[in-house]
């Protein structure tokens, strides 16, 4: 399962960030996947707990966002959204596309609590 060491690799990112920005808790992450990503969501929600097992992190929300598949078609030029397992033109129904968005896996956000001295 693979998707743990990517939670492995998300929770060093966040206790990263949460350092430089002095932070004493982390309330949420916000991940947005693609179905093309090769990461499946449900796998990686049961992974995140024992990722963040003793981190600054690890009472935080994981909050998951699936992005659409979308092609450009250069037949007809036109962006549309695509079937993960058919990336062919929702427009023209041609197969010479190019992917432009579906195979993201990005960290979108962090929600905080600051400490001040």
């Amino acid at each position: 399962m693979h998707e743990l060491s990517i939670c492995q690799a998300l929770v060093d990112r966040v206790t990263s960030i949460a350092s430089e920005q002095n932070a004493r808790q982390v309330f949420s992450i916000r991940l947005a996947i693609g179905p093309l990503s090769g990461v499946e969501p449900q796998l990686l929600e049961q992974a995140y707990p024992l990722a963040a097992a003793g981190s600054i992190a690890e009472e935080a929300e994981l909050e998951l966002e699936t992005l659409p598949v979308r092609v450009f078609c250069s037949s007809c030029n036109t962006e549309t959204d695509a079937l993960p397992n058919r990336l062919v033109c929702g427009n023209c129904g041609d197969w010479k596309t190019t992917l432009v968005s579906g195979d993201e896996l990005m960290l979108q956000g962090i929600e905080l609590e600051r400490h001040y001295a």
